[in-house]
């Protein structure tokens, strides 16, 4: 079983970058697609960036998309998610989850089976 944990998060002002990681134990992340979601106040759970790079490919939300960017150290089995020009609506808990998903899916938490316990990232104004 696929064990995952999160970390690098934090309180940042807006602006700033923070590069949150995802360390994964009991299976490598070449065998699955990784994806990003998080949990903001008073919001629900949302997508925030995946990648299979075996299957060649990643996506992101239109909220995210050319501020932050996935990828991964083989060596480390380790997933980072990039985070730059970060607003206060970016925070959130953030979550890193594996599965066996098709692009078509990758957006639908259902899709990831394994889940991390999530990182808090705070953005003040």
């Amino acid at each position: 079983q696929v064990q995952l944990v999160e970390s690098g998060g934090g309180l940042v002002q807006a602006g700033d970058s923070l590069r949150l990681s995802c360390a994964a134990s009991g299976g490598t992340f070449g065998a699955y697609a990784v994806g990003w979601f998080r949990h903001g106040p008073g919001k629900e759970r949302e997508f925030v960036a995946a990648s299979w790079w075996s299957a060649g490919w990643t996506t992101y939300a239109d909220s995210v998309k050319g501020r932050f960017t996935i990828s991964r150290d083989n060596a480390r089995n380790t997933v980072y998610l990039q985070m730059n020009s970060l607003k206060p609506d970016d925070t959130a808990v953030y979550y890193c989850a594996v599965g066996r998903t098709p692009l078509s899916t990758a957006q639908t938490m259902g899709a990831y089976p394994y889940w991390g316990q999530g990182t808090q990232v705070t953005v003040s104004s």
